[in-house]
């Protein structure tokens, strides 16, 4: 059903190698934690294959796929072109492959600024791409090691450690970011409140 052999070589003949590489990486990344927390294995790696498909594209044509993909954009993503390739990639999966499976859309659409109430397979797909084999920033270990206990746990120390590297930079936050946050420091709260 995932068919990857066409997508592999569109990436290979449209990334840069490093940019390939990290897709591999993350598709492998996926496909471990799919496996560690119950979804579709090949589902996560299809997702985490072509989740930076349209990352080395020129701004000018993300933004367009951006303009035509119907999907609810705000100011703060269109202002940042770095935020745009994660949208621009949803739409271009879902017309040039036919992609319709709304999950793998969405985990492709918001890898990079996630959102409230993600599915599963978002998730992994945002943490995928945070902790992949390559990652060498600070603390990407102890990122890892969150992972690999807790989803959740793991959302709320990426949305932290996202918001503080947006404001170092002096960036703006799109609110499905803060949203993101809010929804996991709320979900934090309430596991303690159980115990």
């Amino acid at each position: 059903m995932y068919e990857i052999d066409d997508k592999k070589k569109f990436l290979k003949d449209n990334l840069s190698q490093k940019r390939y590489q990290h897709s591999l990486n993350v598709a492998a990344e996926c496909r471990k934690l799919a496996e560690k927390y119950g979804e579709d294995p090949d589902k996560a790696y299809f997702a985490g294959l072509l989740h930076d498909i349209c990352k080395e594209m020129p701004a000018e044509e993300q933004l367009e796929l951006v303009q035509k993909s119907g999907f609810t954009v705000c100011r703060e993503e269109l202002e940042t072109k770095s935020l745009l390739h994660g949208i621009a990639g949803a739409y271009f999966i879902k017309e040039k492959y036919g992609v319709a499976d709304i999950d793998i859309l969405n985990a492709i659409r918001f890898h990079t600024v996630g959102r409230a109430g993600m599915s599963r397979l978002e998730e992994i797909v945002y943490l995928g791409d945070l902790v992949s084999a390559e990652r060498d920033y600070k603390d990407v270990d102890k990122m890892r090691r969150i992972t690999y206990q807790s989803l959740e746990a793991a959302m709320l120390e990426a949305f932290e450690f996202s918001i503080k590297a947006v404001i170092k930079k002096g960036g703006v936050i799109p609110l499905c970011t803060v949203e993101g946050y809010n929804f996991y420091r709320r979900l934090q709260k309430e596991d303690k409140s159980k115990k």
